[in-house]
């Protein structure tokens, strides 16, 4: 995974994952971390009470040591090995990454003045600041007495924006690092696709599996092992397929499209698209802009025209065209 990636390229290795209430399928998928050369250690949090809250009941594991806060659902380009140097040599309380955003009141804000940061809000309704919080934070264990002080917001969270204004307010030193390359919040399905095009377009060409004579492969494009391409299929990447899978005769799997492990596309044309681990499409659509859920299976019941669709799919679903 990006993230595992990047921490472990900033020699962190012990790794905890907070699970909320809907966690159906991460152990499963991530499992102690070892396939990722990274230790995982699950932390239940069963009301989803806020950041900081999650922050708060990862004490244990973090044995009053500095610590990250990299939140599941962003992507950084910017280096966390750099951040991390960067937060080691001037120990401050806290160091966050800001990055400027054109609907802030989506997000936690930072107000910075003279070089400073003075005002953290979550969500404002009125406009304060166009530099949100990207995700990623930096923390001293100073930050938890404050965190045991907070009040539960309007959401009912504890947040972590107030947790760090408080340390702020308490003479804390915060220190902030605006995003040069990109970041992209993946809260919605439009959101994930894009960040995957992000991905993809740094991708490094990789062929481990079997390819027959005939198959056309052009563009940055990696395969993994055991996996086995059908005479007459085409692959444009930047693509990447997972180990184990069948990519069938005829089938295309075009630009800016992840295939998990264990997949089979058999006959199909697929693009700008994410198709998870165990899953089968097999008809003769053109599958554009989706994410197929792990498990799932698209089939043509042989009637249908070709035609483009796009799919929002969840696990373990079937879908009959």
């Amino acid at each position: 995974m990006y993230g595992f990636d990047q921490l472990r390229a900033a020699e962190i290795t012990d790794i905890g994952i907070v699970l909320g209430p809907l966690h159906e399928g991460i152990k499963d998928a991530l499992g102690d971390g070892s396939k990722f050369h990274v230790n995982i250690t699950y932390i239940d949090q069963p009301d989803p009470k806020g950041i900081a809250h999650a922050v708060l009941i990862s004490k244990d594991f973090l044995e009053n040591q500095p610590f990250i806060v990299y939140l599941g659902d962003n992507l950084l380009k910017e280096s966390i090995p750099e951040l991390a140097e960067e937060f080691t040599a001037s120990k401050p309380d806290a160091m966050v990454v800001l990055v400027r955003v054109k609907e802030p009141g989506r997000f936690g804000v930072v107000k910075i003045e003279d070089g400073k940061i003075t005002k953290l809000v979550e969500k404002p309704k009125q406009f304060v600041s166009d530099y949100a919080l990207a995700g990623v934070y930096f923390f001293q264990p100073s930050i938890f007495p404050v965190i045991q002080t907070l009040k539960p917001s309007w959401r009912n969270e504890l947040e972590i924006t107030e947790a760090i204004q408080g340390l702020l307010q308490r003479g804390g030193r915060i220190t902030f690092h605006e995003v040069s390359g990109w970041w992209k919040d993946t809260g919605r399905p439009e959101d994930i696709l894009e960040a995957n095009q992000l991905v993809l377009r740094d991708l490094k060409s990789s062929i481990k599996g079997k390819l027959d004579e005939g198959v056309l492969v052009s563009g940055s494009v990696e395969i993994g092992e055991g996996t086995h391409v059908h005479r007459g299929a085409t692959i444009r990447g930047p693509a990447v397929i997972g180990e184990n899978s069948e990519i069938g005769p005829g089938a295309y799997v075009g630009p800016y499209t992840s295939i998990g492990s264990n997949v089979k596309i058999l006959g199909t044309e697929i693009e700008n698209s994410i198709v998870l681990d165990g899953s089968v499409i097999d008809c003769r659509d053109r599958v554009v802009d989706s994410i197929i859920g792990r498990n799932s299976q698209i089939r043509s019941n042989g009637t249908q025209r070709p035609s483009g669709r796009r799919f929002v799919v969840g696990e373990s679903t079937y879908v009959s065209l």
